[in-house]
C-alpha cells in the first residue's frame, strides 16, 4: 500500500483520486510502478537467498 501511494502521488493527472485509481487498475493488470518494485524487492530477496547460509 505504501508503494502504491507513493507511485500514485508521482504519476499525473488531476486528483489524487484519480491517480491512486489508475496505480491500481495498473496493479491489478500486473503493471504499473508498484507491482515493478514488488517483483524487484522479491527477485533481490531470492537472489539473496541463495548466500543465506554464509555467515559474516
Amino acid at each position: 500500500m505504501k508503494w502504491m501511494i507513493s507511485f500514485a502521488r508521482k504519476r499525473s493527472g488531476k486528483g489524487m483520486a484519480e491517480k491512486l485509481a489508475a496505480e491500481i487498475i495498473a496493479a491489478s493488470k500486473n503493471e504499473g510502478a508498484a507491482v515493478k518494485r514488488k517483483e524487484d524487492t522479491h527477485r533481490m530477496a531470492e537472489a539473496n537467498r541463495a548466500f543465506a547460509h554464509f555467515k559474516a
